[in-house]
């Protein structure tokens, strides 16, 4: 396989993918693209690239920038702005474990915390049977979330350690 056809092939497998860590096909494309850049691109290259309109390529890198995985990088002489991708890939693990933190995960344990103090007996079976369903529900996302601050806090190596730990 030649490079141009390996990059192709990975910009839409990271697309594809992008759908499970919560943003569109054509940000994971573009994130792609960066991450397997050697150099800094500007929106016209990137929109050349990929195919897209200037008004998606600009929409899509600000939101990157937004989570922290792109960032402006000027060029002397150019007025022009370039575009890098946070390369570290345990970074970008990072960076987007904590946007899915604060977009899915924090709403929920608001929701669960709220749903927590409805007004009823106690003791009444349909009261109990929502109490301890709605507090095993906020369990969980105290486990998941400490995990996730666990996950954010590691070095490099515990990260990954604590990753395949996970995966195994």
């Amino acid at each position: 396989m030649k490079v141009a056809e390996g990059k192709q092939k990975f910009i839409h497998t990271w697309g594809r993918l992008g759908a499970n860590w919560g943003i569109n096909r054509t940000m994971a494309s573009v994130h792609a693209l960066l991450l397997v850049s050697a150099d800094a691109m500007n929106a016209d290259e990137i929109m050349a690239e990929l195919k897209i309109s200037r008004g998606n390529a600009n929409m899509n890198l600000r939101e990157l920038m937004n989570w922290g995985l792109v960032h402006k990088e000027i060029i002397r002489g150019d007025r022009k702005e370039y575009f890098v991708a946070e390369k570290n890939l345990v970074k970008v693990a990072k960076l987007i474990m904590k946007e899915r933190r604060k977009r899915e995960l924090d709403p929920i344990v608001k929701t669960l915390a709220e749903l927590q103090t409805i007004e009823g007996d106690k003791k009444d079976k349909h009261v109990k049977a929502y109490l301890e369903t709605v507090k095993g529900l906020k369990d969980l996302t105290t486990k998941a979330d400490g995990l996730i601050e666990l996950m954010l806090k590691a070095d490099e190596s515990r990260f990954l350690n604590l990753l395949i730990k996970l995966l195994t």
